[in-house]
């Protein structure tokens, strides 16, 4: 099962190695599920920890170098679907549309755009619920 974890878990993972997100993320790391990011999460959770935590960008540095995940690149525009435009933020879109892309079966989030959304393929759920329901 693919599970693609949004930048808000994976911050919230690091600073917080005893939380539901990390928890969370260290399920997700076992079988039967595989991490996938695209290049955006990995972007954002870099330029969040530079602007937000800089005495801590060594720690998301070693995060991203031990870390087992598979890396998909974001589709540009060209590659837009409709189900993307059931997110409000367009920001988050890009996301979406990875997720999509990658055949992702769970988006793990704390972001409302995607949990109010109604999309469901894939599968949005929060940390707690990933942790509870699967």
């Amino acid at each position: 099962m693919r599970v693609m974890i949004d930048t808000n878990i994976i911050i919230s993972a690091i600073r917080n190695p005893n939380g539901t997100p990390f928890a969370a993320y260290a399920k997700a790391a076992q079988p039967p599920y595989k991490i996938v990011l695209c290049d955006q999460i990995i972007d954002e959770v870099r330029r969040v920890f530079n602007r937000k935590f800089p005495d801590s960008v060594p720690l998301i540095e070693r995060f991203f170098t031990w870390a087992l995940f598979e890396v998909v690149s974001t589709p540009g525009e060209d590659k837009r679907t409709e189900t993307e435009n059931m997110i409000r933020d367009v920001k988050d879109r890009p996301i979406l549309r990875a997720a999509l892309a990658s055949k992702v079966d769970i988006l793990i989030t704390g972001d409302k755009d995607f949990l109010e959304s109604g999309v469901k393929n894939p599968q949005i759920v929060t940390a707690a619920e990933f942790i509870s329901d699967f």
